[in-house]
């Protein structure tokens, strides 16, 4: 196992009726005037961001709206919300959402102390060393954004995707985590999150670091939680217990718990963030498609993991051919993929122009001639792992 450090200071304030806590959480943390960004009218419509806005008034704090933040976040929305919050002067930010509405805060809450370009983080030319404080009230279990410091924002004019690693200055200060405003989720988004839930897990659990037994079990936990509950859900969409178990496993899938001691791999989030970027299509969804393509490709360039996973998370029965074993264990993601209303190839996610060589030359030309650490790929590997997701 190799060396690591591990940092998750975030407050977790988890249950029912928590979102009524928020005044008082970021008044806790020095909130006096909050820009308040939230997406869809879904929150107005069930009341949440009534209570939201009460709660901070009770406890004193200033607020400003800042609505619209659309799945996959453009950086013309971070753009206007840093201009907002300078123009009336916010010292914190509050996401009100899921994974889009918190990336997008964090970005605005670096950018608003920074003298440049808020891109310049996302395009590595510079460092977030502080930002305003960030707290959150979830109300889509996916992303896991509440527990890291981490971000994702698209930039328009090229179509890059950049996911942004800050694991001290970015980490939102609280999390407030009632299951019950996960409830009036579709169906559709509540299976793309699981999705996104084990992907994150996988794309630590597959390293070719030795001797990760305790994040390998960790995480093999996780998946099996996940792949219990979420079909409860589905079935049954006002189960608290499944909702709470469902609505934990995606924060723990992304603190950087289930990566302690390991070489994290990610080939496969950015090989799916071409997907969103280019054709918009649901984060989740799109890793539904490129997870089992990329299993298939590793089944015959690394395959002693995969087959572990499918014996361990799937109840593959050992055999001593390994690449069967493994591609099993693939199937048996797939069904279940489908099980849950999720699609396994391009076709399913609803793309019918779908320009594999520009989506591979693009991927490339933001990530570099090799993606990922489990088997370092190159422009001939991602083409195929590509065209195993035209088949599924």
């Amino acid at each position: 196992m190799n060396n690591f450090e591990f940092y998750s200071p975030t407050e977790f304030v988890f249950g029912k009726n928590t979102e009524e806590r928020t005044g008082e959480l970021v008044a806790r943390y020095g909130g006096r005037h909050v820009l308040l960004v939230y997406g869809s009218e879904r929150i107005v419509r069930t009341g949440l961001l009534g209570r939201v806005e009460e709660s901070l008034r009770k406890a004193g704090v200033d607020y400003t709206l800042f609505g619209g933040i659309q799945p996959n976040p453009t950086d013309t929305m971070v753009y206007e919300g840093i201009r907002l919050g300078k123009e009336k002067q916010v010292d914190m930010l509050l996401a009100v959402g899921g994974g889009s509405v918190i990336d997008t805060a964090k970005a605005i809450a670096a950018g608003l102390v920074y003298d440049g370009d808020f891109w310049d983080f996302y395009a590595g030319t510079a460092i977030v060393q502080t930002a305003l404080p960030v707290g959150v009230v979830l109300t889509i279990p996916a992303a896991g954004s509440e527990g890291s410091g981490n971000s994702v924002i698209t930039q328009v004019s090229t179509n890059k995707k950049i996911s942004l690693r800050t694991p001290r200055a970015l980490r939102p200060k609280f999390a407030i985590m009632n299951p019950e405003l996960t409830m009036t989720l579709p169906p559709y988004q509540t299976a793309a999150g699981a999705v996104d839930m084990m992907a994150h897990i996988q794309e630590r659990y597959f390293t070719n670091t030795p001797h990760t037994e305790v994040t390998d079990a960790l995480s093999e936990s996780l998946l099996r939680t996940i792949i219990e509950v979420t079909p409860k859900v589905l079935a049954s969409p006002n189960d608290y217990d499944a909702r709470a178990a469902l609505m934990w496993c995606g924060t723990l899938a992304h603190t950087g718990l289930c990566g302690t001691g390991n070489e994290e791999d990610w080939s496969s989030h950015a090989i799916e963030h071409e997907l969103s970027a280019f054709y918009g299509v649901t984060h989740g969804a799109g890793l539904a498609v490129i997870f089992p393509a990329w299993l298939t490709f590793m089944a015959d360039h690394n395959v002693d993991k995969v087959a572990h996973y499918a014996h361990k998370v799937w109840n593959v029965p050992a055999t001593a051919d390994k690449r069967a074993d493994a591609l099993e264990g693939i199937a048996r993601l797939k069904a279940f993929f489908h099980a849950i209303g999720m699609p396994t190839n391009i076709a399913e996610l609803g793309i019918d122009n779908f320009d594999l060589e520009l989506i591979n030359s693009h991927l490339h030309v933001t990530k570099g001639e090799l993606v990922g650490n489990f088997v370092p790929l190159n422009e001939k590997h991602t083409r195929q792992i590509y065209e195993y997701a035209v088949r599924g």
